[in-house]
């Protein structure tokens, strides 16, 4: 059966209320993006410590680490070379954590993907040969904004690249906002369900003006359902980690840290949404027979 985590700055900045809520929910774990005010490659041995500390003390798991790994332009050697100390350092991270989940993305979107493909498999060299070294797992994330950002993209990379330390991170909405005509449950899914390593979770659906926005976990587009039923029937064994994105009342969060969340301003109101999308979420569950109450 698979575990349910939470994304740290989708609650709080603060470590204790995000346990607090990972606790009201009967979680399995946390997963850092930022915590603090500060991305996961910036924690020092001190706070490292605090984490493992307090979230062993309260019987949870540090389930990855998210850094914003090749966010960056694909052409800008000096970015790409700041972004590999980035991963280094999220790698000494995750292992004072004891997780061997790094995420990572594919570089700022530029079209078209073929022109640019050679050079995404040769910036990706580096990456596995310091994974492979260090016994870690680059969780590639399908993400609208980068260069891949459907399923069927992320297989394509990661066959190229055939190595066992990188595997799917899998985002149904992100395959939903990337909008190119499949479903991204069952069609998206279907690309990397054979090794899908981790799983984040959100919604979405079209707004008045025809753009896809966040909206509460199980009431947009997105086939949860059918989703959810399909990891429970396949006996997935991973974790499906929430990332709300998705703020109560009319402000919601702005582009730009969409594309880059994390730190104080992206946390703000998250917790009482992250309440809603969890609710929700579980609620499911339980519908298909999955109880998460003990």
């Amino acid at each position: 059966m698979f575990t349910i985590a939470v994304i740290t700055d989708e609650v709080s900045q603060d470590l204790d209320r995000v346990i607090a809520f990972a606790r009201d929910f009967n979680l399995d774990g946390i997963e850092i993006r930022s915590i603090w005010d500060k991305p996961p490659q910036d924690l020092d041995d001190d706070e490292i410590a605090r984490i493992r500390d307090r979230t062993g003390e309260a019987g949870l798991a540090v389930v990855g680490v998210a850094p914003p790994f090749y966010k960056c332009d694909i052409d800008d050697d000096a970015s790409c070379s700041e972004h590999l100390d980035i991963l280094r350092r999220s790698i000494r991270v995750a292992r004072g954590l004891d997780t061997p989940l790094v995420r990572v993305f594919a570089f700022w979107k530029q079209d078209p993907l073929d022109k640019y493909w050679d050079r995404i498999v040769d910036r990706f060299l580096e990456p596995v040969r310091i994974a492979e070294g260090e016994g870690v797992v680059l969780g590639l994330e399908n993400e609208m904004s980068t260069m891949i950002g459907t399923g069927a993209e992320t297989r394509r990379l990661i066959d190229v690249l055939d190595t066992p330390v990188v595997k799917p991170l899998w985002d149904p909405c992100n395959e939903l906002f990337d909008d190119d005509g499949h479903a991204p449950y069952p069609d998206g899914y279907d690309h990397i369900r054979s090794d899908m390593y981790h799983m984040h979770i959100k919604d979405g659906a079209r707004g008045t003006d025809g753009a896809y926005v966040n909206v509460p976990m199980c009431e947009g587009e997105i086939d949860y359902r059918g989703q959810f039923a399909d990891l429970v029937e396949q006996g997935y064994e991973g974790c499906v980690s929430l990332e709300t994105h998705w703020r109560v009342g009319p402000e919601q969060i702005e582009q730009t840290l969409l594309e880059l969340p994390g730190g104080k301003q992206f946390s703000e109101a998250g917790e009482a949404a992250s309440r809603v999308c969890m609710r929700n979420t579980l609620e499911l569950l339980a519908e298909l027979g999955v109880d998460r109450s003990a």
